[in-house]
């Protein structure tokens, strides 16, 4: 394949909107991304003007873009020609960062998906967290948030801890309700934010062993460039019997909107093989 064309994919979350422009060929790069939180507005709209803004700053029409993928919650995508399955996404994303990967673990807002990889970064096997939000990156914010602090920090802050305590609480509401009582009872933000990483990271790395992973394990999603979260994985896996190799990528949030991009590219050219074979039989 000589000829290169431009996709876009157009993640939608439960805290943000992640959008790429990919130039799609032999080799696919990144060419454009941007991310926009969603702060009570309508997704649909923040999609919009997310797809419009790397438009503009790339100077390109969106007839240029010839295939526009969704993922997440892709029916508030409305310019797009088709959609794909989140963990189909996350995994062809964390396939293009490495593509040795064996495992991923999208650690989303609401949900911690574990996804087992077949060749060219299919989904072969899967796991993920119930419905409970206490083991995602939106109560990680929300204790954040009680605490005073930026969700960007909170991962230098954890590296602080030196004595960490763990929410008792297996469901988000129990869990903010033992932090409460953490703070009147003096424990500092750090050892806090240590003790809800932990508790995270145990739910991820039970997931891993219930599917039976191998290394290396990619994390994507937005957690994934958490530190102190990267680190409480680390060390709740030393604490088990398995060892395996933890990786993140600088673009891990953009996982999704790559994978999109990437899977939309592939099915334009299979709709353009197919209506060359039709033209013939005509």
């Amino acid at each position: 394949m000589k000829e290169t064309f431009f996709t876009m994919g157009v993640d939608v979350g439960g805290s943000s909107v992640k959008a790429v422009l990919m130039e799609y060929g032999d080799t696919p790069r990144v060419v454009d991304k941007h991310t926009e939180k969603i702060r009570k507005r309508n997704p649909a709209v923040v999609a919009d003007e997310s797809i419009d803004y790397l438009l503009e700053r790339n100077q390109l029409r969106y007839e240029e873009i010839l295939y526009l993928a969704s993922t997440g919650e892709g029916e508030m995508v409305q310019r797009k020609r088709g959609h794909f399955y989140s963990m189909t996404t996350h995994a062809k994303g964390a396939h293009f960062f490495f593509p040795d990967a064996r495992t991923v673990v999208d650690i989303g807002a609401f949900h911690v998906k574990a996804m087992m990889l077949g060749p060219q970064g299919r989904v072969m096997n899967y796991k993920m967290t119930g419905q409970c939000a206490s083991g995602s990156g939106q109560f990680v914010e929300n204790i954040s948030r009680y605490l005073g602090l930026a969700i960007d920090e909170v991962g230098q802050i954890s590296l602080q801890a030196d004595k960490p305590e763990r929410p008792s609480g297996i469901c988000a509401v129990l869990a903010e309700t033992d932090v409460i009582n953490m703070v009147s009872r003096g424990i500092s933000a750090p050892n806090i934010i240590k003790g809800i990483h932990l508790s995270v990271a145990g739910r991820i790395v039970r997931l891993l062993t219930s599917l039976k992973a191998e290394s290396p394990v990619i994390l994507t999603g937005g957690m994934a460039l958490n530190v102190g979260m990267v680190e409480a994985i680390q060390e709740v896996l030393k604490e088990s019997k398995y060892d395996f190799e933890i990786r993140t990528h600088p673009d891990a949030i953009y996982a999704g909107a790559i994978g999109a991009a990437l899977w939309g590219g592939y099915r334009h050219l299979k709709l353009l093989q197919k209506e060359s074979l039709q033209n013939q039989t005509h």
